[in-house]
C-alpha cells in the first residue's frame, strides 16, 4: 500500500543512494590523490576531470539499478544478505555500462585502484543507509507517528479478510481510524465517518456481488474528494499477478503472468542487442572459420534456416550452423520411433543425421551462435525460453504448456543450465520455463549467462 508519503520517501532514499555512490567514488579518489593512504607503490592517478564521466552514470543509473533489483522494495521485511546479493547484481550491471562507455564511447577508467575502493566501501555505505531508515522508520511507526489514519468500509467478514492480508510491518504502516458496516448501515454512515475522522483515505472491502452499494461508497468519497481503495481480491488467479491500468476511459484490473513492461525489460533489450551486437562483431573471424568448416565437411548450405515458435507462437526465421546432412528435415518421420523426448519435442542422442564437424558443434553449443542475429532483430533474447519449431508447438498437448511462449525466446535458459539434454520430459522442460517467467530479473539473467558459459565451454548436456 505505497502512500505518496512513501513514494516521496522512495525517491528521497534513491536520491540520498545516489548521493552515497558519489561520495564514496569520491573517497576512492581521495585516498589515491591525496596519499590519505600509503600508496607510494602505485603510479600517480589523473586529475579530477577525468572522474567526471563516472561520477555523472554512477550517479543516474546507481539508484535506478537497485530499483531494478528489487532494492527498494519491502526494506523493512527483508534481510542484510538479501540487500546485499541486491546491491552486487546491481553493481555488475553498473560495471557493464561502465565498460560499455569505455568500450563504445572511447571513455578511461582514470584510476583502478580508486574504482576498487569505490566497489569495496560503495555496499557498506548503501547498507548503513537502509539499516538507519529502517530503525529510525520502525520506532516511528511503533510509536504511531506514520500510521496512516484511513476509515477501512464494506462487509465484516471481508473487512476482517483485507486487515488480515497485511503483514505486521504493513498493518504498523495504518491506523484504522473507524470501521464502517456497509452491509448494515447507509452509505450516508460512512459520510458521517468522513466528517468525523477527517482521513484521506477510504478502504472498501465487499463481495463482488455488492457493486450497487459499493458504486455508492466510490462516490460518496468521491463527493467528499477522499481517496477509494477498493479490495479487489474476490478476482482471484493462481499464477497472473493484478495490476491496474485503463482501457479507453474505463478502468480495468489487468491479470498479467510475464513481467510488466517496465525500466528492468528496457534495459533487458537494450543488453541483447548491445552485447549480440558486440559479440558478432569479436567473433566475426572466428565465426568466418566455422562457416569454412561447414562447408567443407558436408555439401550443402552452411545457414540452416527454420520456422520457429517466438513471442506468444509469433512464427520467425531462427539461423544455425548447419550441423546434420543437407535434406535432414525429410528424415525425420522414419526417426521418430527413436524420440528420446517426451511430448512433442524431438531429440535423439546419437542422431545418425549429424555430421562430424556438426557433432562438434553442437557439443560446444557454436551451432547457436548465428543466433546473435535473431537477437539483433529482436526476434530473440539472450536469456529466455528456447524456441520450437512451430510444427512442435502445434502439437503441444497440454494448453499450459503454451505458457513458455509467454516471454521472447533466448539463447539460453534454465533448462541449458539444468542438463540441457538430460532432462529428457518435456513437463520438466515446462516447469523450468514458467519458473523463469515467474521470478525473472535482471539479476537471474545474469546467473543464468555465467553458468551458460563454463557449461558451453565444457560441452555437458549438450549432443
Amino acid at each position: 500500500m505505497l502512500t505518496r508519503k512513501q513514494e516521496i520517501s522512495l525517491q528521497v532514499n534513491q536520491i540520498a543512494d545516489g548521493l552515497i555512490l558519489v561520495l564514496v567514488l569520491y573517497a576512492g579518489y581521495a585516498l589515491r590523490s591525496y596519499q590519505i593512504i600509503d600508496f607510494d607503490l602505485l603510479p600517480a592517478i589523473p586529475p579530477f576531470e577525468g572522474f567526471l564521466w563516472m561520477f555523472f552514470v554512477i550517479a543516474l543509473f546507481g539508484p535506478l539499478l537497485l530499483e531494478m533489483q528489487g532494492f527498494y522494495q519491502y526494506p523493512l521485511e527483508k534481510s542484510v544478505r538479501r540487500s546485499l546479493s541486491q546491491i552486487s547484481y546491481a553493481g555488475v550491471w553498473l560495471g557493464l555500462i561502465l565498460g560499455g562507455c569505455v568500450i563504445f564511447l572511447k571513455l578511461s577508467i582514470p584510476s583502478r585502484s580508486a574504482f576498487l575502493i569505490f566497489l569495496g566501501l560503495a555496499p557498506l555505505g548503501l547498507l548503513a543507509r537502509e539499516a538507519i531508515f529502517r530503525v529510525l522508520y520502525l520506532r516511528r511507526l511503533r510509536r504511531g507517528a506514520q500510521g496512516e489514519r484511513i476509515i477501512l468500509a464494506g462487509q465484516p467478514q471481508r473487512m476482517a479478510e483485507a486487515i488480515a492480508a497485511l503483514s505486521p510491518v504493513q498493518r504498523l504502516e495504518i491506523d484504522v481510524a473507524e470501521r464502517v458496516d456497509l452491509g448494515e448501515d447507509s452509505v450516508a454512515s460512512l459520510v458521517d465517518a468522513m466528517h468525523r475522522q477527517n482521513v484521506g483515505r477510504v478502504v472498501l472491502a465487499f463481495d463482488s456481488h455488492a457493486t450497487d452499494r459499493l458504486q455508492d461508497a466510490i462516490a460518496a468519497c468521491e463527493t467528499e474528494g477522499v481517496e477509494a481503495w477498493v479490495v479487489a481480491d474476490y478476482f482471484r488467479a493462481s499464477i497472473a499477478r493484478p495490476a491496474y491500468d485503463t482501457f479507453g476511459t474505463a478502468p480495468v484490473i489487468v491479470f498479467r503472468v510475464t513481467p510488466e513492461l517496465s525500466w528492468a525489460l528496457l534495459v533487458k533489450s537494450a543488453m541483447d542487442k548491445t552485447l549480440a551486437f558486440a559479440g558478432l562483431a569479436v567473433l566475426s573471424p572466428f565465426l568466418l572459420l566455422i562457416a569454412a568448416g561447414v562447408k567443407l565437411t558436408s555439401p550443402g548450405p552452411v545457414i540452416f534456416k527454420q520456422q520457429r515458435a517466438g513471442l506468444h507462437g509469433r512464427p520467425f526465421t531462427m539461423y544455425k550452423f548447419r550441423s546434420m546432412r543437407s535434406g535432414a528435415e525429410m528424415e525425420r518421420e522414419e526417426l521418430k520411433a527413436f524420440n528420446q523426448m517426451s511430448g512433442p519435442v524431438f531429440k535423439i542422442e546419437k542422431d545418425p543425421r549429424v555430421t562430424r564437424f556438426g557433432a562438434w558443434l553442437r557439443r560446444t553449443s557454436i551451432d547457436e551462435f548465428p543466433q546473435l542475429i535473431n537477437v539483433l532483430l529482436g526476434q530473440m533474447s539472450l536469456v529466455g525460453p528456447r524456441p520450437l519449431p512451430v510444427y512442435e508447438v502445434e502439437n503441444f498437448e497440454l494448453t499450459a504448456h503454451r505458457r513458455r511462449l509467454s516471454m521472447k525466446p533466448g539463447l539460453t535458459c534454465l533448462w541449458q543450465i539444468s542438463g540441457r539434454n538430460t532432462v529428457k520430459d518435456f513437463s520438466d522442460w515446462v516447469k523450468l520455463d514458467v519458473q523463469y517467467i515467474d521470478n525473472w530479473s535482471l539479476g537471474l539473467d545474469l546467473r543464468i549467462l555465467l553458468r551458460t558459459v563454463p557449461l558451453v565451454l565444457g560441452g555437458k548436456g549438450a549432443h
